[in-house]
């Protein structure tokens, strides 16, 4: 589905409330002129949910939130989300940056904490062509995909489950 059908459909379920909740997000500092108002898209979304704490961890690129995100778990946190952005340039260095952060952590939503427990990290690093396409999805056209993980991290906190016979 596109970003804009996306925006525009009517079928999303609410958010829920993320009282009592402990969220991790790691920021990369590389691109900050987009980071920073995709972290404030997602402080936004979980102060108004009503999150019991955020810890913010920087690093200084996209490739160091793996890391960063492995160690927000040890310390606790009940999610995780990976805010960063890679714009494409002109070496294979996106593809390799984008390859092994989306690997990584892919890995750590399988891996069961110190309690047994999955916690979800949630990917919110942008992988565009363009800095203009990542602007539209940092606060511009396209919405605030940093918004959109904090949301995406409490909905997998909190997962409304059904059984279908």
């Amino acid at each position: 589905m596109s970003t804009i059908d996306h925006i525009q459909a009517t079928y999303h379920s609410e958010v829920p409330s993320a009282e009592g909740l402990r969220v991790g997000i790691a920021v990369a500092e590389w691109n900050d002129n987009i980071t920073s108002p995709l972290l404030e898209g997602a402080l936004s979304v979980l102060q108004a949910q009503q999150a019991a704490e955020v810890t913010v961890f920087r690093v200084p690129g996209t490739f160091e939130l793996v890391n960063a995100s492995a160690r927000l778990i040890d310390m606790g946190v009940d999610a995780v989300i990976a805010i960063g952005c890679v714009v494409r340039g002109d070496t294979p260095h996106f593809d390799y940056i984008c390859q092994g952060v989306t690997a990584g952590l892919s890995a750590l939503n399988t891996q069961r904490n110190q309690y047994g427990r999955f916690i979800p990290v949630i990917f919110g690093v942008l992988t565009t062509e363009t800095m203009e396409q990542a602007e539209e999805r940092a606060g511009g056209r396209l919405g605030n995909k940093g918004a959109e993980a904090a949301e995406t991290a409490l909905k997998m906190c909190r997962p409304v489950c059904t059984v279908q016979k």
